[in-house]
């Protein structure tokens, strides 16, 4: 499985391509195949996302779960600060990145 990610120009927020537009949340992302360049290019085109790009993931029951260590992090939010996550009420919610 191949998602797209990249940063909300306006907010800096990490965003996720969904298949139609972008959200904040991973889970939400959507399988762009072999389809990732030319939206990774439309989109950056358009100016709706900063320095966008194709990664690995993996389809779960709970959605898409970057391969990537790095993109986890990026997924989830601040490690420092857990309370500032995108999911602050979950206390497994680390165990997701690593």
């Amino acid at each position: 499985m191949k998602i797209l990610t990249g940063n909300d120009l306006k907010t800096g927020d990490v965003t996720w391509w969904t298949g139609t537009g972008w959200s904040r949340h991973v889970e939400q992302a959507a399988d762009v195949g072999e389809h990732g360049e030319r939206i990774l290019h439309e989109e950056e085109a358009a100016r709706r996302v900063n320095a966008p790009y194709i990664i690995d993931a993996e389809n779960t029951e709970d959605g898409p779960r970057p391969a990537h260590i790095k993109d986890r992090v990026r997924a989830l939010g601040p490690t420092v600060r857990p309370d500032l996550t995108l999911k602050p009420a979950d206390p497994d919610a680390g165990n997701w990145v690593i």
